[in-house]
């Protein structure tokens, strides 16, 4: 089994968002599990100079994108055992940013296509092209067309993975022939017309053979209407061959064990998770004590992570609760001063710290009883799943990823790994926090819950094997 992921961003060579961690950890699984995984994306200059000064030049293509004849430099790292293969071009990708820019259909057009002339030289040759997110959603559409008559891709498959169906690549039709040498026989409802543009995602979800999501409520979702960001049609017709399988983390990488960013190290000892939450007291400027529930957020701050139904009631939870709010993000200016004038007002309660730090993060994870996630709408979402490693309680909203990630506490029965809630009200929300807190203060239920998280499990394992079973199923069908 032969598996090329092609994709926008992987850890640890360069990250923005949840994207980067399944590139990062799912070919490892698979490996694990017999699989000749490899990756490939773009070469970005803000990649960290020690995996630049590390790569090897294997190759040099040149690719055609309508009337421009591009250089495309192939070049070469083997990462724990997994080979990833870097696009080198200057012009597209040696920029301050991986996106964003006015030519951004130009950039990833000329991706696709030179990913998919390496193949044509590679040695190699893959059973499986896995594509994720609209960066690489050209993949399924020119594998047939362009290149479905050479030998070399004959008998592959394609799988597409929606990250998240909010960004999908759209732009003017004049790039179909401008970029991608297609005709307006493309401008159809089976092939990439939308609203009288074309849309990178809409072509993968009509060409790939198997299409995938990140949670099986996010798979249900996206087929409705509301969730469905004008691409609910096709997904329901394409349902027989669309999947959701929900992301897993790199349990040896999230580990508070062995997280050398901590300073109490820890397994399932409250004790040492306490001496955590003290710590970070003390480096806060927040009063020190061990007693007080501690609710960390690490997140965007974009309206999607529930953000307005937190400023519609922080300050009510600031004021009457007996609690600390811990933040640690960036996102949309509004947020942002919302966020800071709650600190402003409420010094002793709350530490609003507007920037991004991985060892910040999880020292935040380490320290607080509780996480707050309260999404309108999450594919997976992978704070939860970290929340859950380090035994920081969950309370979110039953969406996506979280509804299949966060099962319900139930004090009756003691079943259940954190606190939900299902309409998106910030007094619901407010109401579920208030529930999380009163079961923070009766010892015999926080040992409860805290015993179930410490047996839930989210590797990347099982997911891993369902990737597998389609793969082979999909090769099978076809006499691969």
């Amino acid at each position: 089994m032969n598996v090329l992921m092609i994709g926008a961003e992987c850890t640890p060579f360069i990250k923005t968002g949840g994207l980067a961690d399944v590139l990062g950890s799912l070919p490892h699984e698979l490996h694990g599990q017999g699989a000749d995984v490899r990756v490939v994306l773009p070469k970005y200059e803000d990649m960290d100079e020690k995996w630049k000064s590390k790569l090897t030049h294997v190759d040099e293509l040149h690719v055609q994108l309508g009337w421009r004849n591009q250089y495309a430099g192939i070049e070469y790292i083997e990462y724990e055992g997994i080979p990833i293969y870097f696009i080198d071009n200057e012009y597209y990708f040696k920029r301050s940013n991986l996106y964003g820019y006015d030519d951004e259909a130009e950039r990833f057009v000329f991706f696709n296509r030179a990913v998919m002339e390496m193949i044509t030289q590679l040695e190699w040759k893959p059973d499986v092209l896995h594509c994720h997110d609209w960066q690489s959603g050209l993949i399924p559409v020119f594998l047939h067309t362009h290149y479905k008559e050479l030998e070399k891709f004959q008998g592959i498959k394609t799988v597409f993975t929606i990250h998240n169906l909010k960004y999908q690549g759209t732009f003017p039709q004049s790039v179909l022939h401008d970029l991608m040498d297609l005709d307006e026989g493309m401008m159809t409802e089976e092939g990439l017309e939308f609203f009288g543009g074309i849309n990178f995602m809409k072509g993968a979800l009509n060409y790939a053979d198997f299409i995938t999501t990140v949670s099986e409520t996010y798979a249900t979702e996206i087929q409705t209407p509301y969730y469905g960001e004008n691409l609910d049609g096709v997904l329901r017709k394409r349902s027989n061959q669309f999947l959701g399988i929900v992301n897993g983390i790199n349990d040896k990488d999230y580990n508070p064990m062995k997280d050398d960013t901590l300073h109490f190290p820890y397994r399932s000892s409250l004790k040492k998770k306490q001496q955590n939450k003290m710590w970070l007291q003390e480096q806060l400027g927040l009063p020190v004590r061990k007693d007080v529930p501690m609710i960390g957020i690490v997140s965007r701050l974009v309206e999607q992570k529930g953000f307005d139904l937190i400023g519609r009631v922080i300050d009510e939870v600031l004021y009457h609760e007996d609690i600390q709010i811990v933040l640690l993000g960036t996102g949309e200016y509004q947020y942002e001063q919302m966020l800071q004038w709650a600190q402003e007002r409420h010094p002793e309660k709350m530490s609003t710290n507007i920037t991004f730090s991985e060892p910040f993060s999880r020292q935040i994870y380490a320290a607080s009883d509780f996480f707050l996630m309260p999404s309108r709408f999450e594919p997976c979402g992978i704070g939860q799943l970290i929340a859950l490693r380090y035994l920081s309680v969950p309370i979110v909203r039953e969406t996506g990823g979280l509804k299949d990630t966060v099962s319900p506490f139930v004090e009756s029965t003691g079943e259940g790994t954190g606190f939900t809630f299902a309409n998106y009200n910030a007094h619901d929300m407010l109401f579920t926090i208030r529930k999380a807190l009163d079961t923070y203060h009766d010892k015999n239920s926080w040992k409860m819950i805290i015993k179930n998280i410490g047996k839930s499990q989210f590797s990347w394992r099982d997911s891993a094997h369902q990737y597998m079973d389609h793969y082979q199923s999909m090769l099978l069908k076809s006499g691969g």
